[in-house]
């Protein structure tokens, strides 16, 4: 009987492929072995062979992931064209910003979980926003931004003009009136690293972000008085498409596609992820390709009747993915396995 070839172990080319890479590499591939410690390596040499094929990626942003502070590993991310489109939610463009000027007037609150309701009223009589374990400052982040951007709406607004709430926060950064009141290193800002690149950039649902309630405030008020001065919704979707079919079309000559990389779950992913559905079936646009690379950190109960929860595989049925898209689910604290997986990518 001929011998059984004996079997690379999973470990040991983990090992072969972290060998050029720094420490943090290094440590993941020795120790995340299994389960979801696993899934998130699997995820992160996913990434990388996306990118080496020439692909694109588009992350999404859900949660709080700015206040978290994930500009740390993203920022970098963005400049080393490892990431090339976001979408996100209101709250982590503006929150990013928030605190790059009011970082120093952050409190952190580590005994959040025993918080009682009189606390949490001392809490907000001196406006202080909680997100978990971090309270943002109303007056020193929220009102300073509003007070800068305001500038800008009403700008835009008396000249007829229309923008996107991304490009909004682009002017207000290359304008320069925030710069002396930055509080954190710059490179640690993933918005300051999105708006050098003038990176594509996607934001459904900004309405209900703070920024946009304070919209809709001047608004009513009469400071600004063409509510689509901000452009949003339907529109953000159409230019998600050209960009989707633009890109799509210059990856075709070589091997390259679009990958979609999720953190968190909501509109920031059930958003972007249906533009590849309408193509082809609203447009009939059959030639253009499903997305190449797929994967979703979740800490929602994997159920098949949430959609935040469902596995890959239920995408594909909705045209969303293919039989064969390399696809990954970590079941787990995006603050924790985002850090770990761009660590991995940008091979530290």
């Amino acid at each position: 009987m001929k011998a059984q070839k004996a079997q690379v172990m999973p470990e040991a080319v983990n090992a072969a492929l972290a060998a050029k890479k720094g420490p943090v590499s290094k440590f993941l591939a020795r120790n995340y072995r299994h389960f979801n410690a696993a899934a998130l390596l699997d995820a992160a040499k996913g990434y990388d062979t996306h990118l080496a094929a020439g692909g694109k990626m588009l992350v999404t942003l859900a949660g709080a992931m700015s206040t978290a502070e994930l500009g740390i590993s993203l920022a970098e991310m963005i400049r080393q064209d490892k990431v090339h489109a976001i979408v996100c939610t209101g709250a982590n463009l503006e929150e990013d910003i928030f605190n790059l000027v009011a970082h120093d007037y952050y409190e952190r609150v580590p005994h959040y979980r025993h918080l009682t309701v009189k606390d949490e009223q001392a809490l907000l009589k001196r406006h202080m926003n909680r997100v978990t374990d971090t309270c943002i400052p109303e007056m020193e982040a929220m009102r300073r931004i509003e007070s800068v951007v305001l500038e800008e709406w009403v700008k835009a607004d008396r000249a007829g003009e229309r923008y996107f709430p991304h490009e909004f926060m682009y002017k207000i950064l290359r304008g320069g009136k925030l710069r002396k009141s930055y509080q954190i290193d710059p490179k640690n800002s993933w918005m300051l690293a999105a708006c050098e690149k003038n990176l594509p950039m996607i934001v459904p649902g900004w309405e209900d972000a703070t920024l946009g309630n304070m919209y809709a405030g001047h608004v009513i008020s009469g400071d600004v008085k063409n509510v689509h001065t901000v452009r949003t919704g339907i529109e953000y979707m159409t230019t998600l498409a050209a960009w989707y079919t633009k890109t799509a079309k210059k990856l075709r000559t070589g091997e390259g596609s679009i990958g979609f990389f999720q953190i968190g779950g909501g509109i920031a992913g059930d958003f972007p992820i249906c533009v590849v559905p309408m193509l082809h079936q609203d447009l009939q646009r059959t030639g253009v390709p499903l997305w190449g690379y797929f994967a979703q950190i979740s800490d929602s109960t994997t159920s098949y009747g949430s959609y935040s929860g469902a596995v890959p595989n239920e995408k594909i049925t909705w045209g969303k993915l293919g039989a064969k898209t390399p696809a990954f689910i970590i079941e787990s604290d995006a603050t924790i396995v985002a850090p770990l997986i761009f660590a991995w990518v940008l091979g530290q």
